[in-house]
């Protein structure tokens, strides 16, 4: 594990900093670094060279992804814009004895985290929320609004934290204190200008390069590997580096080692030494509580287990950073929601006077008499098209469908504000108005599916496997190629990535039997059929009610489903919960406060009713 901690401060540090950076260096990290003088103190956790500190002239600079060096040189000749001049993956911390001053900075797609949090005169931060939680200061309350952001999105994104108090800066945010201070700032943005309208065999070749050299520069000059997931970012990044040498590549499958014959088949067109694994109920009930245990922040998202599988599986090969494909999908448009919401948005173009007058009143009256499937699709589609973006999003939102307050504890409820997600979206949403609506839809995905959720747990989860995550289609260059397409080059009518697919297909080798498809954890399987995981998840879920956040009722309703095949939604609703309380469960100092209730809510001594 690799990251950096510190503080910046007038008053003398209440704890060594040494003890604060105990949090980096489990899993594989070789040393710790640390400065100090007046104005604060630094550490860094290195594990492959990946982390920097520099100390002179009363100036400490700790840089994990780059030289500290090279970013002390920009502090002195530019100040706090130093970070826009910087590039790749970064998180970095300056502390300015002379100056008086202080710079945090994240990249610009936040694929390496910082938290911090203002303690009187004291800026606290680390890479590691846990890490920052070990400041006196700090405190491990569990922050109420935070565990609702987890319901809601499967993670916390930026720029909360589980911890009360803490902060996570957001994607290509930087965070500058000049004495008592404070000012974030937002120093990179997606811009997109969709100038490159003509398409061809030009552009098709210059996404094709574009895509290799960001994977070579993913790849360092240490053993990478490839995880192979099943989709086609992971298998250009593969073919693309396999191209020069052979490549390590690395695929998981569950249940079905069928599955994984299109990433064998791949592997062996490309000469690749590959490796797979086919997790059984055992180790996938392992697996989900050491990522609980491992990772600084609750993750719900069941493909974690796949990149924790794979990191192993590299990490017995001595590969040192594991590459993967997330972002491409997204970028280029591949995500079949664009798509939905496309075909959505169709029926605001018919004239609001013919909606409102023929075509609403004869479906939603006659649907509601008839049970002819096609009128019903109908009612379903304009009932959904009727609501503006960024708001029918939720229309799909696992939280949402079951209803809030039918899922959650009215005390709870009432410590929590149901809205804030939606106005997180609906913020950033506008942010980027005036691009077309896929670009749109994009940002979205960006900010809060990646950035917010995929990433850090990601990253979490190849960590605790001991080596670092890197994610070749986030490079700087690739995403600024992305943001001048042309929306027909992402999404055509309903056609998804036209132009990612053209290029891809003459990119990748032919195929040989069945398509490659994501190999997605069967969780209605697992809690029907496998004994393992279904005591897990009950037992789990049997534990979190005591701590009055979700009904009783409905997690019962959820156990009594186990009972026979569950539907999708609540296998995936109880596996969200089961990690939840795992990630409680195995931070006993951790509290969770909540006003109407007074009092702790991690053991009561009875069950209510």
């Amino acid at each position: 594990m690799s990251g950096l901690c510190g503080w910046f401060s007038s008053e003398p540090g209440a704890l060594p900093i040494g003890e604060m950076a105990a949090p980096l260096c489990r899993n594989g990290a070789h040393e710790v670094v640390t400065a100090e003088h007046r104005a604060g103190a630094l550490a860094v956790a290195t594990a492959a060279n990946s982390a920097t500190l520099l100390r002179e002239d009363g100036l400490i600079v700790a840089m994990w992804g780059d030289r500290a060096d090279t970013l002390a040189r920009l502090w002195r000749s530019h100040g706090a814009k130093a970070c826009a001049a910087l590039s790749g993956s970064f998180a970095f911390a300056i502390i300015d004895e002379r100056r008086g001053e202080a710079l945090l900075a994240v990249d610009r797609t936040g694929a390496r985290p910082l938290y911090y949090q203002q303690l009187g005169r004291t800026l606290a931060f680390a890479s590691s929320a846990d890490a920052l939680a070990r400041h006196p200061g700090a405190g491990h309350e569990i922050d109420p609004q935070a565990l609702y952001s987890y319901l809601y999105f499967h993670g916390v994104p930026a720029p909360a934290s589980i911890y009360k108090g803490q902060r996570r800066l957001m994607p290509g945010e930087s965070l500058h204190m000049c004495g008592a201070r404070m000012v974030r700032t937002r120093y990179w943005k997606p811009q997109f200008d969709e100038s490159a309208g003509a398409g061809g065999p030009a552009l098709q070749q210059e996404l094709v390069d574009t895509v290799r050299g960001a994977s070579a520069d993913a790849q360092g000059a240490g053993a990478a590997g490839v995880l192979l997931s099943g989709g086609r970012a992971s298998a250009a990044i593969a073919t693309l580096l396999g191209s020069a040498n052979p490549v390590r590549t690395y695929a998981i499958g569950y249940g079905d080692e069928a599955a994984l014959a299109p990433a064998r088949r791949l592997a062996q067109q490309l000469g690749a030494r590959h490796r797979e694994l086919v997790a059984s109920a055992g180790q996938v009930a392992d697996a989900a509580v050491r990522l609980a245990a491992g990772c600084d922040q609750p993750h719900g998202d069941p493909a974690l287990l796949s990149t924790y599988f794979g990191a192993g599986l590299a990490r017995a090969d001595g590969v040192q950073r594991l590459l993967a494909g997330h972002g491409g999908a997204s970028l280029f448009g591949m995500r079949a929601h664009y798509a939905r919401q496309a075909r959505l948005s169709q029926y605001e173009r018919i004239p609001s006077a013919l909606r409102q007058t023929l075509v609403e009143p004869f479906l939603f009256r006659l649907a509601g008499r008839v049970r002819a499937a096609p009128l019903r699709h109908a009612r379903s589609y304009i009932e959904d098209a009727l609501a503006s973006l960024p708001q029918r999003l939720e229309a799909s939102n696992l939280l949402h469908g079951y209803g809030s307050a039918e899922v959650l504890e009215p005390g709870f409820m009432d410590a929590i504000d149901p809205t804030a997600p939606a106005a997180m979206l609906g913020e950033s949403w506008w942010q980027s108005d005036g691009c077309s609506q896929v670009n749109q839809l994009i940002a979205l995905d960006l900010q809060f599916a990646l950035a917010g959720c995929q990433l850090p747990a990601a990253i979490g989860a190849c960590r605790l496997a001991g080596i670092e995550a890197a994610f070749p289609f986030l490079g700087d260059a690739v995403i600024a190629f992305a943001a001048r397409l042309a929306p027909q080059h992402k999404l055509d009518g309903a056609r998804l990535a036209p132009l990612w697919r053209k290029a891809l297909n003459d990119l990748l080798p032919p195929r040989q039997g069945p398509r490659a498809r994501p190999a997605a954890p069967p969780l209605a399987q697992w809690l029907h059929a496998e004994p393992r995981i279904r005591q897990l998840v009950s037992d789990s879920l049997s534990d979190l009610k005591r701590r009055h956040i979700v009904r009783a009722g409905f997690i019962d309703t959820l156990l009594a489903a186990g009972a026979g095949v569950q539907p999708q939604p609540h296998a995936r609703m109880a596996w969200l919960l089961m990690m939840l309380e795992q990630w409680l469960a195995q931070r006993p100092g951790a509290a969770v406060r909540m006003p109407a209730a007074r009092g702790l809510l991690r053991e009561p001594e009875s069950c209510r009713p």
